[in-house]
């Protein structure tokens, strides 16, 4: 028996321990309290009802809320103003059979354990589920854990506590924050703009992000600049072969930076180098270390994902949720394979850490082991420290291993697992170890000064440390310490050969527009949203045609220049930077107990309110010009422009009225049509406005479909899976039961 199969029987034991303990624990706990003849333990999703219930066992009953199970109203406001801003809260009617079924179960329960998600949002639905459900006078308690294994949930039964109401009252402030904002200018941009649209605390500085970098591309002005490397050759004995070559650039020009500003500059010191000699100078060579990058956050996941597997923010949450709500892995059963997904912590249990040194001397061996577990700490702005990082439940579970259970090589979820997995692991070795290598080089007349002066850099991989397993992406194309290549060896006082001189022409470029992972990354800098408002944060920026999607890359529409500089004119205070993070900062603090709620809020309303009222008087009717294209009218000539309408943008004929040609703008969902692999499945109305998704190829491939496509096969019967209105996943093939887990909710 292998090594490998040994340490795997030891950890499927250690499970089956654990599982054991858990439900020992379960039956005592049955015996020893109340008159009750089980305990009822709610949850939010299905899935995880499912794998919590299959370790806990007999004694318990699992039971899922569907997230919230109460809400502030949709058609008004829902919060008494004038009476300490007091929410009106209702059970929704999609949700009252669920609260019915809860009402039921809670009666006949001996004790109720409330076990949703470890945030803020997850304790704010744990205290809605207790006023939903009236327990009265029977015993409810709140337990928390980060990861779905027997030995994070046997360790949360031990560990009950009360629902910690500073962490509600820290939600609920948000929540009615953003209905007053909403409530109050969302009405307004409806008069004066176009119905349909909203504005938000984050949304809208989001928005004015996205604005003012297109605006800052629109305005830049290129300037030229040039370069001038030479292409130089190590003298070779004869016989020795071919000469290796290398490329340095021109440094400095009698000490000073060069300021090769156009070409004329630069071919008069190209035309000074003809016939110039060069020489090695000086050779620096010194070792560097790079340290890998930490665990993954919210955040990060979401740009590392972007960056390597191509996927949308909030694509990248759905998947994470279900690999923490848990994976079926054949006979092993339902395993929650991630920690939880919603995170802004970078600190890592000592548990995890020990395993991982286990893998790691394992799979590499003990020299790639640092000589302690390292700590990384969180420098992004607000960051709290309560949970835990997101690393797999058990760094033993290679990716390789159980890939045909996530859905092949090719399967998104695959994909984002083995980066999790991958980055956790990096992130417990040593650091990589390079001899880099700096070579100046003096070109000049032969026996005469030498004005010009060339560098040349190269770096050679002495250990590699975690680069044996992961290298983190970058969102730019500036050039890696790892991409070097090596010099030759090279000693001060060599003389080079000239191969050729580069000159080469530049021009100075704009900003880059965001990513969705750009954009996620400089919010998370700026202390503005938590980690769950990320991704419906962007997504809404989308749904409401503020901005588009084109080559990844995020672009204001008119629509969104329109909405955002009414916001900056007339609410200057919402879309500010400086004020959001500042809120951010005020929510902690209730977090924390270190702050009233209601005074905060009434705070932010009296001048708001006022501000509101002022832009109502002030305000006029704002029209949406239309946007060009280069597509021109088949039955006119003329060029076609995007209108936006009563349901979304469609393509028209600028020669309106005497041209009527109008036709669908189609929005593309990023998946390949499941029917004739050819088209794109793009987003499609009903004249009544329904949207649907059908192929691109229509009228030729008739694919048609409610429910969104996420371009993935059911890993039971191999149908197509789709997108539900309520943000889960499911299959589409008539009688299959596949059900995954909920898109991220709105926080």
């Amino acid at each position: 028996m292998t090594e490998r199969s040994t340490k795997k029987r030891t950890s499927t034991k250690t499970a089956e321990a654990a599982t054991t303990t858990a439900k020992r624990t379960a039956r005592r706990s049955t015996r020893t309290n109340g008159t009750g003849n089980h305990t009822l333990v709610i949850v939010e999703s299905p899935a995880k009802a499912r794998n919590i219930g299959r370790i806990l066992g007999r004694g318990y009953t699992v039971k899922a809320s569907m997230g919230h199970v109460r809400d502030l109203p949709k058609t008004k406001l829902g919060v008494d103003t004038a009476h300490d801003f007091a929410p009106a809260y209702l059970i929704p009617r999609d949700k009252s059979k669920v609260v019915k079924e809860l009402r039921e179960e809670v009666k006949e329960a001996r004790e109720i354990l409330l076990a949703t998600d470890p945030d803020r949002e997850g304790e704010a639905i744990a205290w809605h589920l207790v006023e939903a459900t009236e327990p009265g006078d029977k015993p409810v308690r709140r337990i928390v854990f980060h990861e779905i294994t027997p030995e994070a949930i046997q360790a949360a039964l031990r560990n009950p506590r009360p629902i910690d109401m500073r962490l509600v009252e820290a939600q609920q402030a948000r929540r009615i924050l953003d209905r007053l904002v909403g409530y109050e200018i969302s009405p307004l941009l409806w008069r004066k703009v176009k119905r349909g649209l909203s504005a938000g605390r984050v949304q809208s500085v989001a928005l004015r992000l996205v604005v003012e970098r297109e605006r800052e591309i629109q305005s830049f002005v290129p300037q030229e600049y040039w370069t001038l490397d030479a292409e130089l050759a190590k003298r070779e004995p004869a016989g020795r072969g071919t000469p290796a070559t290398f490329v340095a650039t021109l440094s400095r020009v009698n000490g000073e930076k060069p300021d090769l500003k156009d070409e004329a500059t630069t071919m008069a010191i190209v035309r000074a180098l003809d016939g110039a000699v060069f020489e090695v100078a000086s050779v620096e060579v010194k070792e560097t270390q790079r340290r890998p990058a930490p665990p993954f956050t919210t955040s990060t996941l979401q740009q590392e994902a972007s960056r390597k597997l191509h996927l949308p923010v909030r694509r990248t949450m759905q998947i994470a949720q279900e690999l923490y709500e848990g994976i079926d892995l054949g006979p092993a059963g339902s395993v929650g394979l991630i920690t939880y997904m919603r995170t802004d912590s970078t600190t890592v249990a000592a548990s995890a850490q020990a395993r991982a040194r286990e893998v790691i001397a394992q799979r590499y061996g003990p020299e790639f082991l640092p000589e302690r577990p390292p700590v990384y700490t969180r420098k992004a702005k607000g960051a709290q420290e309560a949970h835990e990082a997101i690393r797999p439940t058990d760094p033993a579970r290679d990716p390789e291993s159980i890939k045909e259970f996530l859905g092949g090589a090719s399967s998104p979820r695959y994909k984002l697992y083995r980066l999790i997995w991958q980055r956790f692991i990096a992130s417990q070795m040593r650091n990589a170890v390079f001899d880099s290598t700096a070579v100046d080089i003096d070109a000049g007349p032969a026996g005469g000064p030498k004005p010009y002066r060339f560098r040349a850099t190269g770096s050679v991989i002495k250990f590699p440390g975690f680069l044996a397993i992961y290298r983190e992406g970058r969102d730019d194309d500036s050039l890696d310490e790892i991409d070097r290549e090596a010099l030759p060896p090279l000693a001060p006082g060599e003389p080079l050969d000239l191969v050729r001189l580069l000159p080469e022409q530049h021009f100075t470029q704009p900003p880059p527009r965001y990513t969705e992972a750009t954009l996620v990354k400089t919010l998370e800098e700026l202390g503005i949203g938590r980690p769950s408002t990320y991704a419906p944060t962007i997504a809404t920026l989308q749904a409401r045609n503020y901005v588009t999607v084109e080559q990844r890359r995020l672009f204001p529409t008119e629509l969104g220049f329109v909405v955002n500089d009414l916001l900056v004119q007339h609410f200057p205070d919402i879309v500010d930077v400086n004020f959001t993070s500042k809120m951010e900062d005020d929510l902690d603090q209730i977090a924390a107990g270190e702050r009233e709620w209601v005074p905060m809020v009434r705070q932010f309303y009296g001048p708001f309110h006022a501000t509101v009222e002022r832009a109502e008087r002030e305000m006029g009717r704002v029209k949406i010009a239309d946007e060009p294209t280069d597509e021109v009218c088949e039955k006119c000539g003329r060029p076609m422009v995007i209108k936006l309408g009563r349901f979304g943008r469609f393509l028209a004929c600028s020669g309106f009225p005497e041209c009527r040609n109008a036709r669908p703008l189609l929005q593309k969902v990023g998946v390949t049509c499941p029917q004739c692999g050819e088209g794109d499945v793009v987003e499609r109305r009903t004249k009544k406005g329904r949207v649907f998704y059908g192929c691109s190829r229509y009228p030729e491939c008739d694919f048609s479909s409610w429910e969104k496509p996420t371009g993935e096969r059911c890993p039971q019967c191999g149908g197509l899976l789709v997108e539900t209105r309520g943000g889960a996943v499911r299959c589409a093939t008539q009688g299959c039961p596949y059900r995954a887990a909920r898109l991220e909710r709105t926080a």
